[in-house]
């Protein structure tokens, strides 16, 4: 199974830093979602980030919440998202992105145990904490996945402390305060935040949160060790995809924020 240490490990050699790419799964027809990975893949993605939808995502912003119902909308199941990206094999890390109760009502230990056997390498839950998150991690370690945990601009010491301790893969440092959405500019305080961070922990950071432009990917990359890119894919993806017509449209989007990564 691919890893995050050995995808983060292979772009340090060549000198690159790493695109992480978010979708929501169901958003578009499952059936797609293969394709869809693939074409993220062709443009450059070097992780990918698997939406689970969710009814109340109150750290997202409108793009999301919206893409998050309409999968809802389509009947979409953290079940059947597993089995489809089961069946993608897309060749570049996989992790899920979500909430906890989805997860809870799967059952911590079956859904460690299905990502696994999904070939997902990991998740990041948005709405737990590393101190409330024993019953988790030890389904994760067990399973073999990862668990990255998330740091905020208002995260304590102490915080960034446990969150350190706790991550395994990366540790995702949110640009702003507020809801994830594509902005005009990202904070010129991400220096700090990324830089108190690696001050407690050798483990790469890539930051996410309004982070839309390869100018956002390449300021971002001169401090950490990736950038991740959500609402402006989920936003193009519902505009353009189309079943697979706009696919050149969006592979075209993401090598030019690639690029901006090396």
């Amino acid at each position: 199974m691919l890893t995050l240490s050995n995808r983060f490990d292979e772009l340090k050699r060549r000198g690159e830093k790493a695109l992480v790419l978010f979708v929501t799964a169901g958003d578009q027809p499952l059936s797609e979602l293969p394709a869809i990975l693939e074409a993220l893949v062709e443009g450059g993605a070097d992780v990918i980030e698997i939406g689970i939808p969710f009814s109340d995502p109150f750290g997202e912003g409108p793009t999301i919440q919206a893409s998050s119902q309409r999968a809802l909308d389509n009947g979409t199941t953290p079940r059947e998202i597993i089995e489809a990206v089961a069946g993608a094999g897309c060749g570049v890390p996989v992790i899920t992105m979500g909430y906890y109760n989805p997860i809870l009502r799967f059952g911590l230990e079956s859904f460690a145990e299905a990502s696994k056997a999904a070939g997902i390498c990991g998740s990041i839950i948005s709405d737990l904490i590393p101190d409330e998150a024993e019953a988790w991690c030890s389904a994760s370690i067990a399973a073999g996945i990862d668990t990255v945990f998330l740091v905020a601009p208002t995260s304590t010491e102490q915080r960034i402390e446990e969150v350190c301790l706790r991550t395994t893969g990366f540790v995702y440092a949110v640009s702003r305060t507020g809801v994830t959405g594509s902005e005009n500019q990202v904070p010129p305080d991400v220096q700090g935040l990324v830089s108190k961070i690696k001050e407690k922990t050798a483990k790469p950071v890539c930051v996410g949160f309004g982070i839309s432009t390869p100018e956002h990917v390449k300021m971002v990359c001169q401090v950490a060790d990736g950038a991740v890119v959500g609402s402006f894919l989920v936003n193009l993806l519902h505009k353009v995809w189309n079943g697979g017509e706009g696919r050149q449209a969006v592979v075209d989007a993401i090598k030019a924020l690639k690029a901006a990564t090396r």
